[in-house]
C-alpha cells in the first residue's frame, strides 16, 4: 500500500503551496454562485419593471436602476470577493488547475435556483449538470498531474493580448451589429470567452510581477505590455459583466453560471496549454483526457441550455 501511494504522490506535479489552490478556488466559486444569484434577482426586478433587456441589451437606464437594487448590489460584492480569492488561487496554482473548479458554483446555482423557483431539477437538467461537473472534474485531476506554472516572457504576453484584440473586436461588433436578433446563448458564450481572457490576463499579470521581482531580484520600469495587459482586462470585464447581466435578463442563472463555469475555464486553460507552456511535457494520455472531458463539460452545457429553452417555450404556450 505505501509505494503504490507514494508513486501516487510522484505523479502530482503541484508543490504543497501551489496546493492551497485549489481550497481556495473552491471557496470563490461558492461565492460566485451566492452573487450570481443575488444579482439575478435584481436584474429580474429592473427588467420587469423598465422593458425588455434581453431583446438588445440593457439600456442605461436599466444599468443605472441596478445600482439600486440592494440584491443587485449585495451580489456584486460577493462577486468582488470571488474575484479576490479567484485571483489568490491564480497566484497559488496553474490556471489549468484552479480555472475549472468554478463548476462547483454550477452545482450550488442550480440547487438555489431550484429551491428559489420552487421547481424542482428534473432527470435531463441533474444529468446535464453531472457531465459539466464530471468533465471538469476529469480535467483538473489531469492537469493537477501534468501541469506546472512557467515564467512568463515577453512574446506570450504579445500574444495573449493579440487574441484578446480580436476577440474584443469580433463580440463587439456582433453586437453592434445583431443586438436586436441575439439570442441569450451569445450573451453566455461571449461573457464565458471574455471572463477566460480575464482569468488568463490576471495569471499573466501576477506571474510576469513574480518573474521579475522574485526571479529576476530588481524591479524594472514599467512594461507597457503589462499596462496594456492590465488595460485588456479591464476591458474584457467591463463587457464581459455588460453580456453576464444581459444573460441574467433572459435566462436563470444555474444556465448563465454553466456557461461561465465551463467556457471560461476551456478558454482560460487552453490558453495556459497553447501559449503559456503549462502543459508543455504532457503526455498523450493527458491530452486524450482533456479533449473527452471537455467535449462532456460543453455537451452538458448544451444540453442544459437547450433543455432551458424548451421548458421556457412550453412554459409560455402554457
Amino acid at each position: 500500500m505505501p509505494p503504490d501511494l507514494s508513486d501516487l504522490t510522484d505523479q502530482i506535479s503541484l508543490t504543497p503551496d501551489q496546493a492551497w489552490g485549489i481550497p481556495v478556488a473552491i471557496v470563490a466559486a461558492m461565492f460566485l454562485s451566492l452573487g450570481a444569484q443575488y444579482q439575478h434577482r435584481g436584474v429580474g426586478v429592473v427588467e420587469e419593471h423598465l422593458g425588455n433587456g434581453e431583446k438588445a441589451g440593457l439600456s442605461i437606464r436599466q444599468l443605472r436602476a441596478l445600482m439600486t437594487r440592494p440584491s443587485w448590489v449585495v451580489g456584486t460584492l460577493l462577486l468582488g470577493l470571488a474575484i479576490v480569492l479567484q485571483l489568490t488561487s491564480l497566484g497559488l496554482s496553474p490556471i489549468t488547475v484552479v480555472q475549472p473548479l468554478g463548476a462547483v458554483a454550477l452545482v450550488m446555482t442550480a440547487i438555489m435556483n431550484s429551491r428559489t423557483s420552487k421547481v424542482p431539477l428534473d432527470r435531463v437538467s441533474i444529468r446535464a449538470i453531472i457531465l459539466c461537473v464530471t468533465g471538469v472534474g476529469i480535467f483538473v485531476t489531469v492537469a493537477a498531474m501534468v501541469t506546472k506554472s512557467n515564467p512568463i516572457t515577453t512574446t506570450q504576453l504579445s500574444i495573449v493580448l493579440a487574441i484578446l484584440a480580436v476577440v474584443l473586436t469580433v463580440f463587439a461588433v456582433l453586437f453592434a451589429l445583431l443586438r436586436k436578433r441575439i439570442k441569450p446563448i451569445f450573451y453566455i458564450v461571449g461573457a464565458g470567452f471574455l471572463f477566460g481572457f480575464v482569468a488568463t490576463l490576471a495569471k499573466v499579470i501576477i506571474d510576469r510581477v513574480k518573474t521579475i521581482v522574485i526571479v529576476e531580484f530588481h524591479i524594472r520600469d514599467v512594461e507597457w505590455l503589462l499596462v496594456l495587459c492590465f488595460v485588456g482586462l479591464i476591458l474584457a470585464a467591463l463587457l464581459g459583466t455588460y453580456f453576464v447581466q444581459t444573460a441574467y435578463a433572459s435566462g436563470p442563472p444555474d444556465l448563465v453560471v454553466a456557461g461561465l463555469t465551463v467556457i471560461d475555464p476551456l478558454v482560460a486553460v487552453s490558453i495556459g496549454i497553447v501559449v503559456l507552456g503549462e502543459a508543455a511535457n504532457a503526455p498523450g494520455w493527458a491530452v486524450i483526457a482533456w479533449i473527452i472531458a471537455g467535449a462532456m463539460a460543453i455537451f452538458g452545457v448544451l444540453s442544459l441550455s437547450r433543455h432551458h429553452a424548451d421548458t421556457t417555450e412550453r412554459a409560455s404556450v402554457s
